[in-house]
């Protein structure tokens, strides 16, 4: 079971790759041979999976006062005429729970969350989209250590044909579907190039783990600032957080800024890992469940540095970067800059059922180490600073500004560390880290 702190809506990435399935966890059990009778239909078996699932875990014990056990009294008794159906009536019956949290997912649909929350995918590794003036399927990027980049794909490449089938009005999502394919398997691209002749590129599909952690090392006047964003907690970001900032203390940095910008989150358990990285004591998050239990998380004495620290966040920054940021702010570990955070505070337990479909069920509350309760309030900023609708336009039209002087938000966030950095120097600090890098 993957234990989730991510918001659905917020953006995500389209990439090529396959699905890393979560662990079951299902038990069946009802009233009489009828029920029985009913269950040996797989689409009921599949919806009473998740009844089962909801009726064990979900977070409100009283089910948002919906008598739970004759919904699925009501679930078993209909016959559907497809899988779809099922699905249909399952999503209907979790609608009552006004948890848009709690959801079912086709196959489909379990996949892009299985493929977003491992970090990896099977394919070759390019990041595509129709471009706005040629509509032609182009390269956004190659992804590093991929089969794509090895064999020289580039940014800007156009991708004429996959297989043999040409790409002419092919979306991205078709595309994908076309490229990716199980690991060892060759796909062959046609591509055409500014100033080349087009040529074909047979690739060889692998397993890649996707970088959702960026990094560089910035002088910002007479400052070295390490600056690392980080895209989505996958179950690869901890191990990839923690390469970014080795490589930058390494590099003598004298803070950090953290982005989570648009930052919809992703496994808990990669927010506390790199909770620890940034702090070495301290409260990050307590959890509660339907039954009141509470369990609270804390540092455990592992972070790499305790330079001054600024976290970027901004009104799509949700669920574990809430934990992250809110962990950091409350400790006084970090100045938080930008704008209020979204305001997701619930924990979802995401199950692969039996069928290929999954289902995310809501359950547990968090607060941040203060006792707060951020639920569709979000975090403030310390420094509140937002974007005009021409920054926002300029920074997505070209993502390479961010963290750049372009960027109000970034500009702003590097103007609160040097001005914490004057304040506090530490000419000695981070012995331990910087003992950590020289081995």
């Amino acid at each position: 079971m993957n234990l989730l702190l991510k918001h659905p809506s917020l953006p995500k990435v389209l990439l090529c790759g396959g699905a890393v399935a979560a662990a079951v966890t299902a038990s069946m059990f009802g009233p009489g041979l009828r029920v029985r009778a009913a269950l040996q239909d797989s689409p009921k078996a599949v919806v009473d999976e998740a009844w089962q699932i909801v009726n064990r875990e979900y977070v409100d014990g009283t089910f948002n006062r919906v008598n739970w056990q004759a919904e699925r009294q009501t679930l078993l008794e209909k016959n559907y005429s497809s899988r779809e159906a099922a699905y249909t009536a399952l999503r209907k019956s979790l609608e009552k729970l006004r948890d848009p949290y709690t959801r079912f997912m086709d196959p489909k649909q379990y996949e892009a969350l299985s493929n977003q929350t491992s970090g990896e995918l099977s394919g070759v590794g390019i990041r595509l989209e129709v471009n706005e003036k040629s509509k032609v399927l182009t390269v956004v990027e190659p992804i590093e250590g991929s089969p794509a980049l090895k064999a020289g794909i580039r940014s800007g490449d156009r991708i004429m044909a996959i297989n043999g089938k040409p790409t002419r009005g092919m979306n991205v999502e078709d595309a994908s579907n076309l490229i990716r394919g199980d690991v060892g398997t060759i796909v062959t691209l046609e591509v055409s190039r500014e100033g080349s002749s087009s040529f074909t590129v047979p690739l060889t599909r692998a397993r890649i783990e996707l970088p959702t952690v960026r990094y560089a090392l910035k002088t910002e006047g007479d400052k070295r600032i390490g600056y690392i964003r980080l895209n989505e907690f996958s179950s690869h970001a901890a191990e990839q957080m923690q390469r970014a900032m080795k490589e930058l203390l390494s590099q003598k940095v004298e803070g950090f800024v953290l982005d989570l910008r648009s930052n919809p989150g992703g496994l808990l358990q990669a927010s506390i890992e790199i909770s620890r990285m940034w702090m070495n004591d301290g409260s990050i998050v307590r959890t509660v469940d339907r039954k009141g239990r509470s369990e609270e998380v804390t540092a455990n004495q592992t972070a790499l540095t305790n330079l001054p620290l600024v976290v970027l966040v901004d009104e799509n920054s949700a669920s574990s970067s809430e934990i992250l940021t809110g962990a950091l702010k409350d400790n006084s570990r970090a100045r938080v800059v930008g704008s209020q955070t979204f305001g997701k505070a619930l924990v979802q337990s995401v199950h692969n059922l039996a069928d290929g479909s999954g289902l995310a069920v809501t359950i547990a509350h968090y607060y941040t180490p203060k006792g707060t309760d951020i639920s569709h309030k979000g975090i403030a900023p310390d420094v509140a600073i937002g974007l005009t609708d021409s920054d926002r336009q300029k920074l997505a039209s070209n993502p390479a500004l961010l963290g750049t002087v372009e960027d109000p938000q970034y500009k702003r966030a590097v103007t609160e560390l040097e001005r914490v950095i004057v304040a506090q120097p530490r000419p000695e600090t981070n012995k331990r880290a910087q003992a950590v890098e020289v081995k």
